[in-house]
């Protein structure tokens, strides 16, 4: 009787059992169908998983849930012992490796990647925290590959098996180039098993993400309340009596409360119009500097706007390039309820980690607006520090910011982002 793995076709954590299966030629059969959310809320799985958690194996002597235990169990049901090693120390060693990938590596990997899916909130420092401690497990896996091809003994186990499934999501979903290529050993190791036959049938063609996924908008649209509909026995309610109100009051009721104006707005105007330097900063071209820079200091009205300086406190954190981009694009992403009186340029400065983020930003009035200081969290990780423009150094340390000038400051941009 073959095995019957509850699962969907692309669940990694079924294909752990999956590729054991083709180690020690035992037959598993995926259930054809299974619907995530459907499937696994019927009475029939949740007497196999009370829980309704995903995958489940069904077997002759009864179900077993939890991915790992699956796969030991299949890695043992003709009564081979190969996947384990040769000895009581290899058996331990296998474990621990199986431990280590799974609460080091994959329950960081989902940490980040949850997020992006819209299945968990996103919090930065949640997010900080599972990179410093998937970068520490990355490193002592390096360190061990070093010297070893495979992580127990010297051919497939199924420690090898699941920490080439727990790596899956990281290496095909989330982590680019960028950040593997930091670890040259733990790359070797993952595109060495990914291409073994018996992996191969199971994963298919795995090729490595381009990009980290984007974080879905925190915001989502107000989804309108259903409307009971009136059963035809349904009582009717007695009528309430109209009491006339006199015309006064009816005026009162009617007329809608006026939205509070943006303090921004009732500043004096200004002879700079920001969406007049927008379109300038966007259509420029060519001769950047004699035409969009020239053009922005002779619009530019000290006393309707303010620019500002700023610097990232953490500096010593930002490590990982991809991280510190998404970092900075997730501040300007937040900053957009501030659009119609700012505009501003982040450059991620660096070759070599850790980089550093500065920008210049522009704000109408003569302070940071004051709404943008209470909604937006970012801006308390910055230094501020407003433009003097008297300072010839300082100005020209604003043009070259806007025009995106390398080497800044002697050192080359990793990226230049704008905020118009």
């Amino acid at each position: 009787m073959a095995l019957i793995l509850h699962a969907t076709k692309g669940n990694k954590n079924a294909y752990k059992a999956l590729i054991a299966a083709e180690y020690v030629g035992v037959q598993v059969e995926l259930v054809p169908d299974f619907q995530m959310g459907v499937s696994n809320k019927t009475p029939e799985f949740l007497k196999m998983n009370p829980i309704g958690k995903v995958p489940v194996l069904e077997t002759p002597e009864g179900p077993v849930f939890e991915s790992n235990a699956i796969a030991r169990y299949v890695a043992r049901s003709n009564g081979d012992k190969t996947l384990f090693g040769s000895s009581l120390i290899d058996h331990a060693n296998v474990d621990q490796w199986i431990d280590f990938s799974s609460f080091e590596i994959d329950t960081n990997i989902m940490k980040l990647y949850l997020p992006r899916l819209g299945y968990a909130p996103y919090l930065p420092p949640v997010e900080e925290a599972s990179l410093t401690s998937l970068k520490r497990a990355f490193e002592a896996l390096n360190t061990h590959l070093a010297t070893n091809t495979y992580l127990v003994g010297h051919s497939v186990t199924l420690a090898d098996i699941i920490t080439t499934c727990n790596l899956y999501y990281g290496f095909a979903k989330l982590l680019v180039k960028s950040f593997t290529s930091e670890f040259p050993h733990v790359e070797r190791y993952f595109w060495t098993l990914i291409n073994q036959p018996n992996f191969r049938k199971v994963f298919g063609q795995v090729t490595q993400t381009d990009a980290m996924p984007p974080l879905p908008s925190a915001k989502k649209p107000a989804q309108p309340k259903e409307s009971k509909p009136k059963t035809k026995d349904e009582p009717k309610k007695a009528a309430k009596p109209v009491v006339e109100k006199p015309k006064e009051e009816e005026a009162e009721e009617e007329a809608p409360k006026p939205k509070p104006k943006n303090p921004l707005d009732l500043l004096p105007p200004s002879k700079m119009i920001l969406d007049e330097w927008k379109r300038l900063y966007s259509n420029t071209k060519t001769n950047f500097r004699e035409v969009a820079i020239k053009g922005f200091w002779d619009m530019y009205d000290p006393e309707g706007y303010s620019l500002w300086f700023c610097d990232y406190k953490y500096n010593d954190e930002n490590t990982v390039s991809f991280v510190t981009l998404n970092k900075v694009g997730g501040f300007l992403q937040r900053m957009d309820l501030a659009r119609k009186y700012a505009f501003g340029k982040m450059l991620v400065i660096g070759s070599e980690p850790p980089f550093k983020v500065k920008g210049l930003w522009l704000f109408r009035g003569q302070e940071i607006p004051k709404f943008v200081m209470e909604e937006c969290y970012d801006m308390e990780l910055y230094e501020w520090t407003k433009v003097d423009i008297s300072d010839e150094a300082q100005k020209e340390r604003a043009s070259q910011m806007i025009e995106d000038f390398e080497p800044f400051e002697g050192e080359a941009l990793l990226d230049a982002k704008c905020f118009k």
